[in-house]
């Protein structure tokens, strides 16, 4: 059965840093691209930064060098380091599968998952 399981958001000053994680269960999941996913109240969800499952990333240009994914496929588990926090990344991040080859924010998402987590709520402050 598939589970997403997001954690490590918090409240932080502009120019701060929050590590964020997600548990991932279900065959969905393990050969994927996975993907990190932002949204804001009254605006789209937007893929942030996605990772094959050989480890190749894309980033949206906004959050490049300053965001890094990674993922442990032994341990299920994705990750999205966040440094040099600006206020405008405050969202709710959710973990879901992404489309091979889809580079952040060069296409709006034409791809829907019937299932997601609950997010973890990230909240950066001047």
């Amino acid at each position: 059965q598939e589970r997403l399981v997001e954690s490590g958001g918090g409240t932080v000053q502009a120019g701060g840093s929050l590590k964020l994680s997600c548990l991932f269960s279900g065959s969905t999941y393990s050969l994927s691209t996975l993907g990190w996913y932002r949204q804001v109240p009254g605006k789209e969800r937007e893929l942030v930064a996605s990772i094959s499952w050989t480890a190749v990333e894309a980033y949206l240009d906004s959050v490049k060098s300053r965001f890094t994914i990674s993922r442990n496929n032994n341990r299920d588990e994705l990750t999205l380091q966040m440094n040099r926090l600006k206020v405008e990344d405050s969202a709710t991040y959710y973990c879901n599968s992404a489309p091979l080859g889809v580079v952040p924010g060069t296409e709006e998402m034409w791809w829907s998952y019937d299932y997601w987590g609950r997010g973890t709520q990230v909240t950066v402050s001047p």
